[in-house]
């Protein structure tokens, strides 16, 4: 990371990374955006020479050898050991360790959820780099149960770079999930990433077959919002968010619709 900042800053060099690989990804799986997310890409690499934009790839290569070890947040980490914390909006990441407590602390009847159910919602409205989430899935895994296949995420971010990082984290972690780029309070949106997982996994007719508002979820630990009223509307509101996602998503042309 730190080879690519010699001609750039730092945080803008981690930032352009995130969402250089988060941009690769989604162009993979969603072709209704494919377009303009390919302008950006272009946009963004044209700033770099060839040999960072070759340790671009090299750093992703590192990042999945990563995650390879066991669940965690490395993106938070690297953020937070980068010392980006106090240089880019003051933004600090939780410790894994204690999302992982927490997690495992509330995702305790998940497997009675999924029988009457099918799948389990999780509903992130600050998700950050994704480490609750991350948590979330550990907590399944340990529980015995493939959250690849039965827990589905919508997981939100105000700071675009942010969601980028969770996007990537939950992509190669196989999450099915849908990343927003906008704001939980408000319900602006600026953006919407699916996870590979969440297109091969046929989320979309999944979610629309069902009653999106109705389906139990676990509000992610940590959830804190202006108001207490408005903290019990979050699922909801979340809930509604995803429902919009799914429905415009549904009007294109799915790659891999049947």
């Amino acid at each position: 990371m730190r080879d690519n900042a010699r001609r750039h800053r730092l945080h803008a060099v981690f930032a352009d990374f995130c969402e250089l690989c988060a941009l690769s990804i989604s162009n993979a799986v969603d072709r209704a955006q494919f377009d303009a997310r390919e302008a950006r890409y272009l946009q963004i690499v044209a700033r770099y020479e060839r040999d960072e934009v070759l340790r671009f790839s090299q750093m992703l290569g590192v990042l999945t050898q990563w995650l390879e070890v066991g669940f965690a947040d490395c993106l938070g980490d690297l953020f937070m050991s980068l010392e980006l914390g106090d240089h880019w909006k003051g933004q600090f990441f939780t410790p894994f360790s204690v999302a992982s407590l927490m997690a495992q602390l509330t995702v305790l009847d998940a497997r009675e959820t999924i029988e009457a159910q099918g799948f389990l919602s999780v509903s992130e409205p600050a998700c950050g780099a994704g480490a609750m989430v991350i948590a979330c899935a550990e907590a399944l895994h340990l529980q015995g149960i493939n959250y690849q296949k039965t827990m589905h995420v919508t997981a939100t971010d105000l700071d675009a770079t942010a969601a980028h990082m969770a996007y990537l984290q939950l992509t190669l972690l196989h999450v099915p999930a849908i990343i927003v780029h906008g704001n939980s309070l408000t319900l602006k949106q600026y953006g919407y990433w699916v996870t590979p997982a969440h297109v091969l996994g046929g989320w979309d007719y999944r979610l629309r077959s069902t009653r999106i508002a109705d389906q139990p979820r676990f509000a992610v630990p940590g959830l804190e919002v202006a108001t207490a009223a408005q903290k019990f509307q979050a699922p909801a509101v979340l809930a509604t968010v995803r429902a919009e996602v799914v429905g415009h998503r549904l009007d294109q042309l799915d790659l891999f619709a049947a």
